[in-house]
Formats: structure tokens, sequence, C-alpha cells
């Protein structure tokens, strides 16, 4: 189940958990499942492969188009041959809002939606498990507004709610999502609590992207310190995701990141990999000047001018339970830029019987 190369072996009751945001988004409804069915397309097939090689026990994808039904998921999980267990959402992006939520004077775009998107469910999340998934005690957030959220930093120009008082009020925290799912594992229940956080970029000097990033990743503390005023799910968790945001590197706000990463219920297992460490010396750019270790970088973005590869996908479980090992699926020969710009970052937890 496990390849040696990638972690030392495995105890029995050792189970791995990743996320991997896939870039399988297309630029139309149904356009994946075309793809998914020919059996030919590259970055299907190079995807597919990726995940053969890591083989996780629990998988959340990002940047796969939803659709109601889950047949493109079904589809997608039938090339793999490995996960009985699926579960998806009506993702934020492409929910029209009937608004103009980008400030450009018109309405119906892609950045007019909830969450970036060129159609209702475009690059959304789902989860593949090879145990089952409790879907009858599943939270989900991802209705919450924006302007709930404790000590939002909403987006102003002039002085007044950026695009419009309107738009403030109906936008959602959520780019894609914030679900809490949690896993049946032999041993008990570990919750997944899964995200896609937009980028802090394609804005202006209100920096309106910026704070909804900041906030999308701040959720996760807000709701394990108790302050949204729900239930807090029981038991060990696991944060999974693409936060799209490095704590040193790149733009955006970064006290979100680093309060995630410093919480005490939560631990860092640094996922790391050679070949990211050769990727930054050999591209170079952006990355001569990074701060943030190059081996933990989880994304081959464009080096010059900017950004360069950061660490922005992170798989963090809670601080009661024990880490294996874990890692970044960045090959030396730089070999999985066919499936995505994204690298599948992983983390084995022991679980107690």
């Amino acid at each position: 189940m496990i390849f040696a190369t990638l972690a030392s072996p495995v105890l029995a009751d050792t189970y791995r958990v990743a996320t991997y945001n896939t870039e399988l988004q297309r630029r139309g409804p149904g356009l994946l499942l075309r793809d998914i069915l020919s059996g030919k397309d590259a970055q299907v097939l190079a995807v597919v492969d990726v995940i053969k090689q890591v083989s996780p026990d629990v998988l959340l994808l990002n940047g796969f188009d939803y659709d109601a039904g889950g047949v493109a998921l079904t589809a997608f999980a039938d090339l793999l041959n490995d996960y009985p267990y699926r579960f998806a959402l009506r993702p934020n992006t492409g929910m029209q809002t009937g608004l103009d939520m980008d400030g450009d004077g018109r309405i119906g775009g892609a950045r007019d939606a909830q969450g970036f998107g060129r159609f209702a469910g475009y690059g959304g999340m789902a989860i593949l498990s090879r145990f089952p998934l409790d879907t009858d005690h599943v939270q989900d957030f991802s209705g919450l507004n924006w302007a709930d959220f404790p000590d939002a930093l909403l987006p102003t120009k002039d002085g007044k709610p950026f695009p419009s008082p309107q738009a403030v009020a109906a936008q959602r925290l959520s780019s894609v999502g914030h679900w809490v799912v949690p896993v049946k594992l032999p041993e008990g229940v570990i919750n997944l609590m899964t995200f896609h956080a937009g980028p802090p970029v394609f804005d202006g000097p209100e920096d309106r992207n910026g704070k909804r990033n900041h906030d999308e990743v701040k959720f996760w503390s807000v709701y394990l310190d108790g302050g949204l005023g729900t239930p807090q799910a029981n038991g060990p968790f696991v944060i999974l995701g693409d936060a799209n945001q490095d704590p040193q590197d790149g733009e955006g706000l970064k006290d979100a990141i680093r309060g995630l990463l410093a919480n005490p219920l939560v631990q860092d297992p640094q996922p790391k990999s050679k070949g990211a460490v050769l990727a930054a010396q050999e591209q170079g750019g952006a990355n001569a000047n990074h701060l943030t270790d190059p081996a933990l970088d989880t994304v081959d973005w464009k080096d010059t001018p900017a950004p360069g590869n950061l660490r922005v996908d992170y798989v963090l479980p809670s601080r009661d339970l024990q880490v294996a090992g874990a890692g970044v699926y960045w090959p030396a020969d730089g070999g999985t830029d066919v499936a995505s710009r994204h690298r599948l970052v992983w983390v084995d937890l022991v679980i107690d019987r």
C-alpha cells in the first residue's frame, strides 16, 4: 500500500492522509468528465499516476470540478480503483450572486460569483477515502458570510465598503468551502478539516483578495478556539488543503497562516522533498530571496519576476496524533509538471488502538 521510496516501513495502524491541488478544473461544465472518460488526457493520467505513486488512504482533491451527481468524481475514482468512499459538496466557485463583486462595473463574470468560477462547480473540492466517511455528521461552513466572521478584515475604499455595501453583505467567506468531514478508521474517528483559500492577489489597493485569503486561513484557528459559536467536532483532526499562503514568502497577509502553524492544538510535520530544493536552485529568480526552507515548497509557480516556488499546501494534524512520516511528492526530475503545478503533500499518522 505504501511505497518504501516515500517513507520508512509503515505499521499496520498507520494511515496516510494527503492533499493535492490537481488543477483539473476545466473551462466549461462536463469537460472534466469528458477528459476522464477519454482515457487519453495527459493531465488526468499524470494526476492519477501521482496519486498511485503516493497511495494515500485518505485524499483531499482541490481544483476538481463538481457536478451534482458526482459523475466526474466517480469516473476519476474508477481510474484509481482503490477508493470506494467519495464525498463532495457544491463549492462556492461559480455560484453567481447577481452583483458586481469585483468592482469592474459588470455582473455575471467569473469574479462576480461567491468564489472565482467560470461555471457553477468550477474547481471544487472532493474527498477520496479507503475508509467510510460519516456524511451524516459533516459540518459545512461554506455558507458563512464574510461579514459575520469574527473580526473580519472586510475591504474598503475611500472609507466605504468595497465594492458596495450590498456586495460585502452578500459575500461568503469561503472561496471554495470549509468542511469538517469525519472519517471512520478502525481505531476511531478522525475529523478532516478541509479548505481551499483564494489567492491573495488579482485585486487593487483595497486588498479584497488578500484580506479574504487571510480570513479563510484564520477560519480554522477561530473554529478551534470555539469562536464561531457552533459545536466543535470531537476527537483528533487533520487540517488539510490549499491555503494559497506561504508563512514568509510571496504576497499576502502572513498573520493567519503563522498563527495556524503555531496554534497549540496543531502540529506541523513540515513535509519536505529534495526535488523542491533542486527546483529552487535550478530555477533561481524569486526563489533566490525566499526565506522559507525550499524543501517545504509545494507549488512550482513562475519564478521571474515572482512569486517563485512556495509552501501553500498543508496537512496539519492535531497534537494528539502521532506522526510517523511526512513528505511532498516532488521527484528530483520535476516529473509531475504535466499533472499540476502543485505537489501532493502527505502525512503518515499512527492511530492507537
